[in-house]
């Protein structure tokens, strides 16, 4: 590790070290105790630390904290958090309450095993008090930890342990909290795929765009949240999973996008004998799709998901331009068939060679890569505006490009920018065009600049 970034470090945790306010409890299980270590190697931990366990065997572990399913998750962080937390206030408030602000720091990690070359990844948290004898707020991440071993990768884990607990006491901003995550680790060592606040000191802030602002900020390439608006880690969903994805701006959603789908789901429940129950359907918008002027729009962002999430979409945001790159993506979870549903003019394009350039064996690469776990295109056809002819993929509708032959004809005129032109306008034709619960809330809460119909 660069001497400078240990030492930045280290300046972290002796900052909280002396802060006389802050005392709590170190849990960690997996990877060994790297957080905690942190604090115990600069002055003054003593001031901090309440207590440190990690409780490593299974059955210890269930006793602690309950059994789990599965020990390197959100279910078991949460049980840790809660069970710690507790025991901390039930033992020192009376002694400590009127001048201390609580904390529980945990982590549940599975690190580079010696035997096998595991996905190495974990689970942390932070419940704290901003306040003494305030109700706890809360910030629990996911990390990848991508060093090759395994001491490297403990050395991460300290080191971002550290920074969240540095964020949560001195980052009011969560902004500024994500961008910290990363700070004295070098470029591609972590991944911090899901973050999720909550508690009073977080009761204004909306998920949704803190994970955008992992994506943005690059810490990860994708990020997920469900039609609640819960976010998600992307293995927690697509274990075991077929995977059915259409890409978009959705803006808005219309009857020709959701046409689509529909059709490309059918075909692909008949050839895979994947169960409805087996199979998790996607909407992803790329960074790109997101930016207006060069800017994330934040506000036009959060209609786009609302309008998502009254239709019971799952919602993925990736930093994918390329499809190749979202297919490399979804195989790293699962080994069930996968899907990307799209529109001619998108099949086109990925037969465009200027867009692999930059890989050594160009478009053949990119193909290899995208087809190599047996994903298949559903294309969904198109209409020649000139000459009215519907233009399909039965030329190349192969093992890898299959047609959706199933559709409404009269949706293949729905266009999304003609749609949002029409709504900014004040022509109440788009409502037409667009299935009425989106309608409704385009209306309610006018979205995409939406402009009511001027009276005749």
């Amino acid at each position: 590790m660069d001497p400078e970034m240990e030492i930045a470090t280290d300046e972290k945790a002796l900052r909280i070290n002396l802060d006389p306010a802050k005392y709590g409890t170190f849990a960690e299980i997996g990877a060994g105790q790297e957080v905690a270590r942190r604090f115990f190697r600069v002055c003054g931990g003593a001031g901090t630390i309440a207590k440190t366990m990690s409780a490593y065997d299974m059955t210890f572990s269930d006793a602690i904290y309950g059994r789990a399913n599965r020990y390197v998750s959100r279910v078991r962080l949460q049980k840790m958090l809660d069970h710690e937390y507790d025991l901390l206030i039930e033992r020192l408030d009376r002694k400590f309450g009127n001048e201390k602000t609580f904390f529980v720091f945990a982590d549940t990690v599975a690190a580079r095993s010696f035997k096998e070359r595991n996905e190495s990844h974990g689970w942390l948290g932070v419940r704290f008090q901003s306040q003494p004898r305030a109700q706890p707020s809360q910030i629990i991440i996911h990390v990848r930890l991508l060093d090759e071993g395994n001491v490297e990768q403990q050395e991460a884990l300290g080191v971002i342990g550290v920074n969240l607990l540095h964020g949560a006491f001195y980052d009011c901003q969560p902004e500024k909290l994500i961008s910290s995550l990363q700070e004295n680790l070098a470029p591609g060592r972590i991944e911090v795929d899901m973050i999720k606040f909550s508690g009073p000191l977080f009761q204004n802030v909306d998920n949704r765009l803190m994970s955008l602002q992992l994506v943005s900020q690059g810490l990860t390439n994708a990020v997920m949240f469900k039609a609640d608006g819960e976010t998600v880690q992307p293995a927690e969903v697509f274990y075991k999973k077929a995977i059915l994805v259409e890409r978009g701006s959705f803006r808005p959603v219309t009857y020709a996008t959701n046409d689509m789908l529909d059709g490309a789901r059918r075909v692909f429940l008949a050839q895979s004998g994947c169960s409805e129950d087996d199979l998790i359907v996607l909407m992803e918008m790329t960074l790109e799709h997101l930016l207006a002027g060069g800017q994330l729009d934040h506000p036009d962002f959060l209609a786009r998901v609302d309008v998502l999430g009254a239709l019971g979409r799952t919602v993925l945001i990736s930093r994918f331009g390329e499809y190749y790159r979202l297919a490399g993506y979804l195989f790293r979870y699962t080994n069930k068939p996968i899907g990307l549903v799209m529109g001619v003019p998108s099949l086109i394009q990925i037969f465009n060679e200027k867009y692999y350039t930059k890989l050594e064996g160009g478009i053949l690469e990119a193909l290899g890569r995208m087809f190599k776990g047996g994903l298949k295109l559903y294309v969904y056809p198109m209409i020649d505006e000139a000459s009215g002819k519907i233009i399909t993929a039965t030329l190349i509708d192969n093992q890898y490009v299959q047609e959706i032959g199933d559709y409404h004809p009269e949706y293949l005129r729905i266009h999304p920018p003609d749609v949002l032109t029409k709504l900014q306008s004040g022509d109440s034709s788009w409502e037409q065009m667009v299935p009425p619960e989106v309608v409704h809330m385009i209306k309610k809460r006018q979205f995409f600049g939406y402009r009511r119909p001027i009276a005749a």
